[in-house]
C-alpha cells in the first residue's frame, strides 16, 4: 500500500494531485471511444462534478447534528480518495457497479468515465453472490437492526443489538444506507457508510457494501431509487 505524508495543508492538495494523476490500477478500464450521452430522464445529479480538493471531500462535518470525523488523508491509500477514473462497461450512466474483488465501487458517468469509491465488502462466505439488484430507497443516518442469521452466528456480538440500534456514529450502518432489492424482494444487503474507516479496501463486514461516511454521503445525493446496481465477483 502506498501511503503519502503531507506536511502542510497547502502543499497536501498539490502533492495529492500529483499522486492520483499517476494512481491507475488493474480495475481502471480503457476510455470509450463513444462518449455516451446523458439519457432522457436521467438523474442528473448523478454527474455532477466532483470537488477538485481531497482536503476538503474529507474534512470533518456536522450533518443532521451529528459529527462525523475528518479522514487524514495523509494515511490514505491515494486510490482510495473518490476520483473520476476511465470505465467502459455497456452498463447505462447512473448505474451503480462493484467490484468485490478489487473493493471498488462505480458510479457509471457518461463519456466511458466513472466516479470511483473505495468500499469495504463481506468475506467471500458472506459476500452478495453477484447479479443485478436495485436500489429501492436510501435513508440517511438510517436504524440498524442485526438478521436473525448474525445473532446465530455470533450471539455474544450482536445479541444485545437484536432490537436494533437507532442512526448516530455509534451506529454501524454510518451516515447513509442504500437499500438493494431483487425481484421485488428486499436482499438485506445495503450499500452504507461505516463507524469503522479502517474497515475500507477489506473483507470484513458482514456482507454489506461500506464506504467512507464522507463517501456515502457523496454517493447518496447522486443515486435516486429505483438505480441499478450490478455486483460483481
Amino acid at each position: 500500500m502506498i501511503r503519502v505524508l503531507l506536511p502542510s495543508r497547502s502543499s497536501a492538495a498539490i502533492t495529492l494531485a500529483l499522486l492520483l494523476s499517476a494512481c491507475a490500477s488493474a480495475t481502471d478500464r480503457v476510455p470509450s471511444t463513444a462518449p455516451r450521452p446523458v439519457r432522457e430522464g436521467a438523474n442528473v445529479e448523478a454527474f455532477k462534478p466532483l470537488g477538485s480538493n481531497p482536503i476538503e471531500m474529507y474534512s470533518e462535518k456536522t450533518d443532521a447534528g451529528f459529527n462525523i470525523p475528518g479522514v487524514n488523508i495523509g494515511k490514505m491509500n491515494p486510490e482510495y480518495v473518490r476520483q473520476v477514473v476511465s470505465y467502459t462497461t455497456d452498463e447505462k450512466p447512473g448505474t451503480i457497479i462493484v467490484d468485490q474483488k478489487a473493493r471498488f465501487l462505480y458510479l457509471v458517468q457518461p463519456g466511458g468515465k466513472a466516479i470511483r469509491y473505495a468500499v469495504g465488502v463481506g468475506p467471500v462466505a458472506r459476500a452478495f453472490n453477484g447479479g443485478d439488484a436495485v436500489i429501492a430507497k436510501k435513508a440517511a443516518w438510517p436504524r440498524w437492526i442485526p438478521t436473525p442469521d448474525m445473532v446465530k452466528r455470533n450471539p455474544a456480538h450482536y445479541g444485545p443489538n437484536k432490537d436494533g440500534v437507532e442512526g448516530g456514529p455509534w451506529n454501524p450502518m454510518g451516515a447513509r444506507a442504500l437499500y438493494m432489492h431483487k425481484d421485488g424482494k428486499d436482499t438485506y444487503y445495503r450499500v452504507h457508510g461505516t463507524n469503522d474507516p479502517s474497515s475500507i479496501g477489506k473483507a470484513v463486514s458482514a456482507g454489506c457494501i461500506r464506504l467512507l461516511n464522507q463517501d456515502v454521503m457523496d454517493l447518496y445525493e447522486r443515486v435516486s431509487p429505483g438505480a441499478r446496481i450490478v455486483i460483481q465477483g
